[in-house]
Formats: structure tokens, sequence, C-alpha cells
């Protein structure tokens, strides 16, 4: 039987890998670096794949040993069966996912404030001035604007 604590360096080098990409992302969101930001998604996804799969891993090992299997488990578990290295591992996790989770509440800030002004952008560029020039093109190319018609009258 694997006992609870035996993923926890797994999960610890897991997130700190995952805290690292999530700094560089917020780097990339800052320079708005839309190219970038693709290669690092397939990256986190994986890494939270397996973050997920070590966590039931470690629930599982909880629940065989007769804890609550969930993150409530682990410290009763600690409490009755583990060192101080086990409890100083699970101290460390804790504090990497929690930073995780602000850089995540972050990144998801830059990421909304990028959308809206991507859409402040797109709406200008959608909404016709009074200028002559102001012909835009829509979806399927064809030209719309504000701009006054040149017919001429013959008469």
């Amino acid at each position: 039987m694997t006992l609870p604590h035996a993923t926890l360096p797994l999960e610890h080098e897991r997130i700190d890998a995952l805290v690292a990409l999530m700094k560089q992302e917020q780097q990339l969101l800052v320079a708005a670096d839309a190219i970038r930001l693709e290669e690092i998604t397939p990256r986190k996804v994986a890494l939270v794949q397996e973050l997920a799969q070590l966590s039931r891993e470690r629930h599982a090992a909880l629940a065989g040993a007769g804890f609550a299997a969930s993150e409530a488990g682990m410290e009763p578990w600690l409490v009755t069966h583990g060192d101080e290295a086990g409890r100083s591992a699970w101290a460390q996790l804790l504090a990497l996912t929690a930073e995780a989770k602000e850089l995540n509440r972050v990144n998801g800030m830059l990421i909304n404030r990028q959308m809206a002004h991507n859409q402040t952008v797109l709406n200008a560029l959608r909404t016709p001035t009074a200028a002559p020039e102001s012909t835009l093109y829509g979806a399927k190319g064809q030209t719309f604007g504000s701009a006054p018609s040149r017919r001429f009258v013959v008469g």
C-alpha cells in the first residue's frame, strides 16, 4: 500500500514547475506576446493533469489508511503517522499551491484587462466616423461607412 506522503516530492516538483510557468505567463501577458503564450498553455495543462493524478493517488492512500480522501485528511494522517520531513513537505506544497492560486487570479485579471482593451479597439474600428475616408470593411470584404455619397445629379 502506498503511503499518503509518497506523492509529495513529485507534487512539489510539478507545482514548482507550474508556478514558474505561471510567472512566465504573467510576463508574456503584460507584454501581450500571444505567440509565446500559446506555447505555455499545453505545458500548463500537462502539469495540472499530472498534479490531479498525484492528488488522486494521495487521496486513495489516505482513504486506504482510514482518513478522509481529501486535502483535509492529510493533516490528521501526518499527526498520526508523519514525521517532520513529511509535515514540512506538506506545508511547502500548501504554500506553493497558494502561490499558484494567486498567480492564476492575477493572470486571469490580466487576461480580462487585455480582452476589454481588444474589445474597445474592435468597437472603435466598427464605429464609422463622419470623415469622408471612413470606409470600413465587413467580414465578407464589402465596404461600409458613413461617408457622404458622391453621386452627381445631371440636370
